[in-house]
């Protein structure tokens, strides 16, 4: 039979276990925003590519927000802001996806079609 001592030392130790563990995860999500990790809760906007142009021309959104590129065009295009991102070819009724990392302004071009320009600004 166990005394009571070591029931009430046993729920302790359950306790500070559970104490523990809550206070690494605080910390971690801590250091996650510390560090700018984008949160999980993020906004998302979209680019519609067709007419052999991108819109909006202009699209503002925040860091950590995915921004999504949809080609309607009968034709590949790209979004490319030189080493910040690059979608490769985007096949017609196809998409590309990239989460903002750093703020700043981003023009970017079809490298396929370099009459096509537009700029995302991440706030």
């Amino acid at each position: 039979m166990r005394s009571s001592c070591s029931r009430s030392s046993a729920r302790r130790n359950a306790l500070f276990d559970a104490s523990r563990v809550a206070s690494i995860r605080l910390a971690t999500v801590l250091l996650a925003c510390a560090a700018g990790i984008p949160a999980a809760y993020a906004d998302s906007a979209t680019v519609t590519i067709e007419n052999m142009q991108f819109t909006p021309a202009t699209l503002t959104v925040k860091r950590g927000d995915k921004v999504t590129w949809t080609n309607k065009d009968l034709v590949p295009h790209t979004a490319t802001a030189g080493e910040t991102f690059d979608s490769k070819d985007i096949e017609p009724g196809k998409s590309w996806s990239y989460v903002t990392k750093t703020a700043g302004q981003f023009k970017y071009v079809c490298t396929l079609h370099p009459s096509m320009t537009a700029t995302l600004v991440v706030e």
